[in-house]
């Protein structure tokens, strides 16, 4: 057991943090909700969002529950009562006990990233960090509710037949990080309860690897001051954010050497948009060869060049035809060029 290094610091609230992603927005709204109005909780919120969006989520969960909503504002102290939300490509991270939005590098392609808000939050409060994971795809959060709960804390997982999209709760349920398991306007009454609850205090033990991510998601947005091969060995796989070799920190967890992290499901996922994207440089590139060669053809007389060059496009065109039957025959589904 660990304990909380805000020993003596009893005007510092202890902090809630909630990870959500697609389908966060309606269950965040339940969540908030069913706050109750004297919590004596700081409420931190990431939401997977576009980098260029501009973000209305405060104003939403400002008007849906009883505490007050605004976003993350960059050194701004804990405040129990109340909820920051994070900001688009920045990470929302905690720093000496107040908040830090920082350009880190991507984690799972995201900034803000779950992963990294509930890491921050468990290093400082260890055994009275809450952590709440919501709606969304993939894997976000496992690793951050895994972070909490190595250092005391607690974990709340949506029940996933109520999310809009169950696997971020799905997933860190099987993973084993989870403590609770209850629908999202249930969470205030839990929090409710956790309130009262009285802690012995222990001597914070260090983990210099969750030390060296913390440091990686505090750091600017081109780091060079980190060492990313003292997380692990090399994987063999590739970042798909930068192409750089990807150091495995722990089974299905991998950072490159610049900092990118990624989740074995968000990697997976990274490289069918690879394929994806291939694929359709493939299609363009035999449709053009096709055009190119039936124009170059026409500009010469019948003979042996004419001939080469409608060979060419009639295997292109072939090639073109057992590709796309094949994609269609195996199912894929693919976006188009432009998205």
């Amino acid at each position: 057991m660990v304990a909380s290094p805000l020993a003596g610091e009893s005007k510092t609230p202890d902090v809630v943090v909630v990870g959500a992603s697609a389908g966060g927005v309606e269950a965040l709204t339940d969540l908030v909700a069913g706050l109750p109005p004297d919590l004596p909780y700081s409420i931190l919120v990431a939401l997977h969002m576009p980098v260029g969006a501009p973000s209305v989520l405060a104003r939403i969960l400002d008007r849906s529950g009883p505490l007050p909503a605004a976003q993350a504002v960059d050194g701004e102290t804990l405040q129990a009562g109340t909820i920051r939300v994070a900001v688009p490509n920045r990470h929302l991270l905690l720093d000496n006990h107040r908040i830090a939005l920082t350009e880190g590098p991507t984690e799972n392609g995201h900034r803000p990233a779950i992963n990294a808000l509930f890491r921050s939050v468990a290093l400082i409060f260890g055994q009275r960090a809450i952590g709440v994971l919501l709606s969304g795809v993939l894997d976000d959060g496992t690793l951050g509710c895994a972070a909490i709960r190595s250092r005391g804390g607690t974990t709340i997982a949506q029940t996933p037949t109520e999310a809009l999209f169950p696997a971020m709760p799905l997933n860190a349920i099987a993973a084993g990080v989870v403590d609770y398991e209850m629908s999202a306007l249930e969470v205030g009454g839990l929090l409710k309860q956790l309130a009262d609850r009285q802690f012995e205090e222990f001597a914070m033990e260090p983990d210099a690897r969750m030390e060296l991510e913390n440091r990686i998601a505090m750091a600017r947005k081109f780091p060079t001051e980190f060492n990313t091969e003292e997380l692990g060995p090399l994987s063999g796989y590739t970042c798909p954010d930068c192409n750089g070799s990807l150091i495995s920190v722990s089974e299905g967890n991998y950072r490159c050497q610049v900092g990118h992290a990624w989740t074995a499901d968000a990697l997976l996922r990274a490289r069918d948009d690879e394929i994806e994207g291939a694929l359709w440089v493939a299609m363009r590139s035999l449709q053009e060869k096709t055009k190119l060669s039936r124009r170059l053809a026409g500009q010469v007389n019948p003979g042996i060049l004419r001939n080469r060059y409608e060979s060419i496009a009639n295997e292109a065109e072939h090639a073109m035809g057992v590709l796309g039957n094949r994609l269609s025959a195996g199912q894929t589904k693919f976006k188009g060029p432009d998205g």
